[in-house]
């Protein structure tokens, strides 16, 4: 009957949980942790302060069912065994990461702890599908989507687990710090308040917005979650994010939209597996998320971090659908995924610039950053990813206004410079930013950074170029 340590990292849930399952199974006291450890303390100050958001909430949560959170600060290997020292406990269980950093820093808590004798045992993580378990007919990991979702598109998914609804306290709980003097927010500075009106916290929430995208949303979802100005796409990679949701509740959910014939069940089903494909590829090629997944791509002439980097960065390049989209982000703290593709090939592709520029910009402001899916996502857009062509696709911000912006609605909400009807989270934005960008709603609207048509044929010709 020694406690046993539950440790939480982006599970935030108290349904369909693997891990936290099993160990209330066993009967044994459990003492859930949280540490803000090597990984977290390399977090960019959107995803820091809304994880320390997610724990905040899912503390109350353990609450209601009897048990508490305990906070400590640390390198996770040390802390956990400064607990057991303290507890007495006899094993340590957590849910799976699957991204270089998290592989590492899981792996090394594992050998340390097993070399002092105690049990260390990890659950099913925050995918789907173990990247070890599927494979190519020839026995290798995909390295194309497609291929990819049609090996796991009728594969059994376990059903969802029951909600944990108690958990066996020890009889006396270890010290825990206090989360509010870590500050996990202190780096969002005046932007928290502008952010905060658009998250999005908890299970709860999380459940609801599923239940609305499945019964009003879905069946039109292959058509409208491009439009940017639609409430058309699912708005779960906030809480996939922290696990405040599981893939595979989203995953049985689809499938019964399917069922019910909605014809967009299907494109979501193939952008949770999108998903899938981005932790896919972090596992068995955990280059993606530091350099070039092709080699080949490493002397290419990237322009670096740069003052029109820097315009880039404020949403000021002068095309207003990407400067939409880049305040977007900085208002409300996510971004629609046609936008990030917009910005991320003007980035890339006109200005020639660096992705990993973009990669740590994004990595800084979206509360629902994702390790694997935003090194995917840069990677693909920029030609050194995964893709079969991955030059080819030069984005005309333009023509994609046109096409999904066509109204100006979306560009109106985030752009008070060159819109009077402009919305008023265009205003937000300059209470959002840094005070050092000097900023302000009645400044002249910027001239393109790079002109389009110039911008697509240098950037073909380096392309074309580049070995």
């Amino acid at each position: 009957m020694t406690p046993v340590i539950f440790w939480i990292r982006r599970d935030l849930r108290l349904s369909d949980h693997p891990g936290l399952t099993a160990v209330a199974a066993m009967g044994r006291p459990v003492i859930p942790v949280f540490i803000h450890d090597e990984v977290v303390e390399t977090h960019g100050a959107a995803p820091k302060w809304r994880l320390g958001l997610g724990f905040a909430h899912f503390a109350t949560e353990l609450e209601k069912i009897g048990s508490r959170l305990i906070l400590r600060r640390g390198t996770a290997l040390d802390v956990l065994q400064d607990l057991i020292a303290e507890t007495g406990a006899g094993a340590v269980h957590w849910s799976r990461g699957y991204d270089p950093a998290a592989i590492a820093r899981d792996t090394a808590v594992k050998s340390g702890l097993k070399s002092d004798g105690i049990e260390a045992v990890s659950h099913t993580g925050h995918i789907l599908f173990e990247p070890w378990t599927v494979e190519t007919k020839t026995g290798g990991f995909y390295r194309v989507f497609t291929p990819l979702w049609k090996a796991v598109r009728d594969l059994p998914v376990a059903d969802a687990l029951p909600k944990v609804t108690s958990l066996q306290t020890p009889d006396t709980w270890p010290a825990s710090d206090n989360l509010d003097d870590w500050a996990m927010g202190a780096a969002m500075r005046r932007g928290a308040a502008i952010v905060g009106k658009h998250v999005r916290v908890g299970e709860e929430k999380a459940q609801a917005r599923l239940t609305e995208f499945t019964q009003d949303i879905i069946a039109d979802y292959k058509e409208t979650r491009d439009i940017l100005s639609a409430d058309g796409t699912s708005r779960l990679s906030e809480p996939l994010t922290y696990g405040e949701i599981s893939p595979r509740q989203c995953w049985h959910a689809g499938w019964q939209a399917f069922h019910q014939g909605k014809k967009g069940a299907e494109t979501f089903l193939k952008e949770l597996v999108w998903r899938e494909f981005a932790y896919h590829l972090a596992y068995h090629t955990p280059h993606i998320t530091t350099g070039n997944w092709r080699p080949e791509w490493d002397n290419f002439p990237w322009s670096m971090d740069d003052d029109a980097a820097l315009r880039w960065k404020q949403g000021r390049t002068g095309l207003p659908l990407v400067d939409a989209a880049m305040r977007e982000m900085y208002v409300t703290g996510m971004m629609h995924n046609r936008g990030r593709m917009i910005v991320a090939s003007y980035l890339t592709k006109h200005m020639m610039t660096h992705w990993k520029i973009g990669l740590d910009w994004f990595e800084d402001c979206l509360i629902d950053w994702d390790p694997a899916s935003n090194a995917m996502g840069w990677q693909w857009t920029a030609g050194s990813g995964p893709d079969a062509s991955p030059y080819f696709r030069i984005f005309n911000p333009e023509t994609q206004a046109e096409k999904f912006d066509g109204d100006r609605i979306y560009r109106a909400t985030y752009l008070a410079e060159i819109y009077a009807n402009h919305a008023q989270s265009a205003e937000d934005f300059f209470d959002a930013i840094p005070k050092s960008w000097n900023l302000s709603a009645t400044d002249d609207y910027p001239q393109p950074l790079v002109p389009l048509s110039a911008g697509r044929e240098r950037a073909l010709e380096a392309y074309q170029n580049r070995g």
